[in-house]
């Protein structure tokens, strides 16, 4: 997991190769500093040498400057490593993320994928950060500082040395409570996000329905969530504050204790008592940070594993070896069809489709909620494999496909009707990045959209919101469709893209493609009968089975299914809804 992680440093190599180098050339000045500053005291100030005391003290200052300059390289490089890597890091999630099927997403949800994109990846690079200036620079000023003391006088360095075996237990003791705490606190950063996501997302329904309470109080249940496990996690850690400090002074006492009865008894000079106690606070500084390193490290952990999984997750869609790039016309045959979500379902969403659709035919899709329309035509653009069977586009198995060339040649107005923050223009030419002012126009003409984009102020330079939330239900569709149209599909699927569209819209809409483009094959999926009645075939689908397949005329004397629901929806105006059956 570390290793493939690392992989993504990529330019940032020599940045972080320059990080640990310049720390450890601050450790080198602090560490000898102490030393001339001890034989300042010992040959300068006792001795009554002007000169030497000078001479040395130049050569601390241009020690410290040397010191200076390597921390602060230090500095700029590690952020530079750090901030790069988690750039890197989240591009390879991002893109990624890009090649996921649906049923890839399925696995992760979206407030999750926020989650590892922004609180995981900034755990790794605070801790990567903290890895690259102070796991090197500790450990070396603890261990050059060790050496140096053991080198001045071998008996008090012996106190260090009892200091930093008890610290290491106690730091290891208090890293290993506090583990399972910061591995599931990044779980209810999920929540904590979903909770804000869906009442930023849905804050009209919030208000519609007063339930800014309700709200506020599911936020309050998260963010307490995060607070309680971090509590806990930090009163294991914050352990490691007073026990680090209550070690030090009893290190600095014993030392001052011990050391004073040797100074007296002429074993040791007040030069290197200086530099002993000097080195003390340096071996349990770093000490001290390697802690924090642990603590970084630990939290980083959870964190590492959720990014890793993302980069892992490979798509379970993908392109043949030989693929083929052009789809030769619109034909569609479903050939004993069976589809599943997962591997492990009790049964198929869809069971045994078997059906035929010549190229530029127009295919109604009637059915009611949960009865898998939707489903059905998600596997013809390969957004989900088939569990059993085969589905071919052009005559050929939608497999054999390159999916890039398949899906460019069938344009499917997804149910939820996205729109994204721009202008007008920028939105449609999502379906064309090069499409000319007049395909757009077109495109809008056919989906009847330009009737109300001519009456914004701005016209096609309009500036949509984020999700389409300054355009109606019925604006937004019609804006979809002529995104879709401007792919110029070999077949286009409307997945109940009209609903929120008045009938006489909705009829010009059908005339137009009829008129238009005649050539495409279209497949309407509707709750209304009157949206699919003069549709060349009509499919009603029933609990993941094709109930029927034919014309309207063939239908309602031949379906019971589709004959009741025409009936009851004549007899109320047209308003009646597919699910109330009589």
């Amino acid at each position: 997991m570390v290793k493939k992680l690392l992989g993504e440093l990529h330019e940032f190599k020599l940045p972080s190769i320059l990080t640990p180098i310049c720390m450890i050339g601050e450790v080198i000045a602090e560490m000898i500093i102490p030393v001339l500053m001890g034989r300042m005291v010992d040959l300068g100030i006792n001795g009554g040498n002007m000169a030497y005391i000078v001479r040395t003290g130049i050569i601390m200052i241009l020690v410290a400057l040397f010191g200076l300059l390597s921390g602060l390289g230090g500095a700029v490089f590690g952020a530079k490593a750090s901030t790069g890597f988690a750039r890197n890091l989240r591009k390879k999630m991002f893109d990624n993320i890009q090649t996921f099927s649906f049923a890839n997403i399925d696995k992760f949800s979206s407030s999750g994928l926020v989650t590892r994109l922004t609180t995981d990846v900034s755990n790794i690079q605070n801790a990567f950060q903290m890895i690259l200036r102070m796991a090197m620079r500790a450990p070396a000023s603890m261990v050059v500082a060790m050496v140096m003391s053991f080198i001045i006088n071998a008996k008090l360095a012996s106190i260090y040395l009892i200091a930093v075996i008890f610290l290491g237990i106690v730091i290891v003791f208090i890293m290993n409570n506090a583990t399972k705490y910061f591995k599931q606190v990044f779980e209810k950063y999920d929540s904590l996000n979903e909770s804000v996501q869906e009442n930023v997302s849905a804050i009209r329904v919030v208000k519609a329905y007063v339930r800014e309470e309700y709200e506020n109080n599911k936020f309050k249940i998260a963010a307490l969530n995060i607070y309680e496990m971090f509590v806990r996690a930090e009163k294991v850690v914050t352990l490691n504050g007073p026990i680090m400090t209550g070690t030090v002074y009893a290190c600095i006492l014993l030392i001052s204790w011990i050391g004073a009865h040797m100074i007296v008894a002429g074993d040791l000079t007040t030069g290197e008592m200086m530099s002993l106690l000097t080195y003390c606070m340096n071996i349990l500084m770093s000490l001290m940070m390697l802690s924090m390193i642990f603590v970084m490290v630990t939290m980083s952990q959870a964190s590492a594993r959720r990014i890793a999984e993302v980069i892992d997750e490979e798509t379970s869609l993908g392109n043949p070896k030989d693929p083929i790039m052009e789809v030769k016309d619109g034909s569609i045959d479903f050939e004993h069809v069976d589809f599943a979500y997962t591997s492990d379902s009790e049964e198929p969403v869809l069971k045994d489709i078997d059906i035929s659709i010549k190229s530029g035919e127009t295919i109604g899709i009637i059915g009611g909620t949960g009865s898998a329309k939707s489903s059905l035509v998600n596997l013809i653009s390969r957004l989900y494999d088939v569990t059993k069977g085969s589905i071919k586009v052009g005559g050929v198995d939608v497999r054999d496909y390159d999916m890039e060339a398949l899906r460019n040649q069938v344009s499917v107005v997804l149910q939820k009707n996205v729109l994204f923050s721009g202008t007008i223009y920028d939105n449609l030419r999502w379906g064309d990045a090069n499409a000319s002012e007049e395909e757009i126009k077109r495109a809008c003409k056919l989906a009847c959209a330009d009737e109300f984009i001519e009456r914004f102020p701005d016209g096609y330079n309009t500036v949509i919101e984020q999700g389409g939330t300054n355009v109606s239900g019925g604006q937004r569709q019609r804006l979809c469709i002529a995104r879709a149209l401007l792919k110029k599909p070999k077949i286009l699927i409307l997945d109940d893209s009209t609903s929120a569209v008045d009938t006489a819209t909705d009829a010009k809409i059908r005339k137009a493609f009829a008129e238009e483009i005649p050539g495409t094959t279209k497949l309407i999926i509707a709750q209304r009968i009157s949206s699919v009645q003069d549709c060349d075939r009509i499919i009603v689908m029933d609990d993941g089975k094709v109930n029927g397949f034919g014309t309207h005329d063939e239908l309602v004397k031949n379906n019971e299914i589709y004959r009741e629901v025409y009936e009851s929806q004549v007899g109320s105006s047209g308003d009646a809804d597919f699910d109330e059956k009589s």
